[in-house]
């Protein structure tokens, strides 16, 4: 990623959906192993070659395990290759507009170092209209980096959710078939997220990315390319500095 990252991930909408898929996958998964089930939607239709029964297209085992485990969805998505890959693609494609950004933030910065150099030497009308100039530019710029955020985020989102389609059968399997009967989230920390403490002999991220390495297909990246991290501390541009001093009362007095 560039120096001035925009967007962090998002948690809340991505995690809703993480539910929903794992939900889905899971839900089809403990009907299709039910014969109750299996009979009901297959009462009076006869199979064929090139209609496979439920039970064939199941994506994992009855759920019989009475194991613990956990994983971080994010991570398993953004440390996988083509997570990594989608990410790095998403961050350049927004590069001008970070630069942009930066451009109107070191606008902004000179305009503040003007006002607290020559603040005592402007009369009251001049200095008024360099304050007026600087809150201007600020919103200017607020609305910039929180539209660039949004658009962001959203992005990156979709890219989470696509990737989440195709990685929740194999954790879902993966799960059944090593003995959990329950799997945690550990995306967000507690008291956010469920999980108050767990140990790494019950997380089964790693696993997750090597195996949907190996079914994606997608190469690894250079080895010194570091993987995203998408929920760093919220990016977008770094806010100018406000000035030192603050302009005399008289004026009107600069929004931060």
């Amino acid at each position: 990623m560039s120096k001035l990252a925009i967007g962090k991930f998002v948690v809340t909408n991505f995690t809703r959906a993480t539910v929903a898929v794992l939900f889905g996958f899971s839900a089809l998964a403990l009907a299709q192993a039910s014969p109750a089930a299996g009979a009901s939607a297959n009462h009076g239709a006869a199979e064929t070659p090139d209609a496979p029964s439920a039970t064939a297209a199941s994506p994992a085992a009855k759920a019989t395990g009475t194991k613990v485990g956990t994983i971080n969805i994010e991570q398993a998505i953004f440390a996988s290759n083509e997570g990594r890959r989608e990410f790095e693609a998403l961050s350049k494609k927004f590069e001008p507009k970070q630069n942009e950004l930066k451009g109107l933030a070191d606008e902004i910065d000179g305009l503040k170092k003007q006002l607290n150099a020559q603040q005592d030497k402007l009369n009251e009308e001049a200095r008024e209209k360099l304050v007026k100039q600087i809150e201007t530019r600020q919103k200017s710029f607020d609305r910039a980096t929180q539209d660039a955020q949004e658009d962001f985020q959203n992005q990156q989102g979709e890219i989470g959710n696509k990737i989440l389609t195709k990685m929740a059968p194999l954790i879902v399997k993966y799960s059944a078939d090593n003995g959990y009967g329950m799997i945690l989230d550990t995306s967000q920390q507690w008291p956010r997220g469920p999980v108050i403490w767990y140990g790494p002999a019950v997380d089964i991220t790693q696993p997750i990315v090597e195996a949907y390495n190996v079914q994606s297909g997608v190469p690894a990246p250079p080895a010194n390319a570091a993987a995203p991290k998408p929920r760093s501390t919220t990016p977008g541009a770094t806010k100018p500095a406000a000035p030192s001093t603050k302009p005399p009362a008289s004026t009107t007095p600069q929004k931060q």
